[in-house]
């Protein structure tokens, strides 16, 4: 275990007993401070985990997520426990069961996180919730090859030959050093290129998606949102569109609406583990481990296993 991960650790135990004081039945006032102040040693634990640092909130979240000390899931219920915290503190606001288990899950989700030895991070040309498939810059799986091959034989008779692959590597090249860019942390770069991406091709739903979730990772929600739909509208069976659109609303938790864009992915894209297994998240958050069960079996071991309900003690 890192010096930073068992300082972060011996931090976030301070925060055990606020969490455990934690029950709707109690007083709204006295459960208001302390989720304020599970919250607020919850964000010591963070700060710790970088070695120390000014931020705090969702940039404090945002700049673990992008440094890979976080994973989306983490992240996904750290944020739900700052929402529950932001509302606490609001003095004509009662905190509710909902709240309690955001912090509940926030809290355990991190000290999961935390009590796990680190590994060495895997290099990656994408971001860990939009990775770099073929089938974002076509279309739909099964259906990608002959769109392009019609798209490719009518640029071929307006431009020729020589000029249909210097117009196919531009718009490749823009996405390809976007995506470098960005996992090497340059996020300027990265959204420069993905922006020339766009104009290179406006019919793409690639530079887009990519474009959202940066934004998304930025707090800039209607930017996003505004990303994200236009993705779909281009490509409406790019499974990854509708599964970064489901992305984003869950982490803005509205799970039945992240539901059906989830099942739009997995309707595009049957073989989706990541749709499945995150699909089975939004049903769990739902209240619905039931139907969640069978989503999870066919996505197989993930992030998304952090969700699943605890077994039931045998009687």
């Amino acid at each position: 275990m890192e010096p930073n991960q068992r300082t972060a650790l011996a931090a976030l135990n301070q925060v055990r007993p606020s969490i455990s004081r934690l029950d709707a039945s109690r007083h709204p006032e006295d459960l208001a401070a302390d989720l304020i102040e599970a919250w607020n040693g919850t964000e010591i634990a963070l700060r710790s985990l970088i070695g120390g640092s000014a931020l705090a909130g969702q940039p404090l979240i945002r700049e673990l997520r992008q440094r890979e000390l976080l994973t989306l899931s983490q992240a996904h219920a750290l944020i739900e426990f700052l929402a529950a915290r932001d509302r606490a503190g609001r003095t004509d606001y009662q905190p509710t069961a909902a709240d309690v288990a955001a912090a509940r899950h926030g809290f355990q989700e991190l000290e999961a996180g935390l009590s796990t030895p680190a590994a060495p991070p895997i290099p990656s040309s994408a971001p860990a919730s939009v990775s770099y498939d073929p089938g974002v810059l076509s279309s739909t799986p099964g259906r990608g090859p002959g769109r392009m091959i019609l798209i490719a034989v009518a640029v071929l008779l307006l431009l020729g030959v020589g000029g249909f692959f210097a117009y196919q590597q531009f718009r490749t090249d823009h996405m390809q050093e976007g995506q470098r860019l960005l996992a090497t942390g340059n996020r300027d770069g990265a959204r420069r290129s993905f922006e020339q991406a766009v104009r290179a091709d406006e019919n793409a739903a690639a530079p887009h998606i990519f474009l959202g979730r940066m934004a998304r990772d930025d707090g800039d929600f209607a930017a996003a949102r505004r990303e994200l739909d236009t993705a779909i509208r281009l490509e409406p069976n790019n499974y990854l569109a509708h599964r970064e659109m489901a992305a984003f609303l869950f982490l803005r938790g509205n799970y039945p609406l992240a539901n059906t864009f989830y099942v739009r992915a997995l309707k595009a894209n049957p073989t989706d583990k990541v749709s499945s297994g995150y699909l089975g998240c939004s049903l769990v958050r739902m209240g619905r481990p039931d139907l969640a069960a069978n989503h999870f079996q066919r996505a197989g071991p993930g992030e998304w296993d952090k969700c699943r309900p605890a077994p039931l003690p045998p009687r």
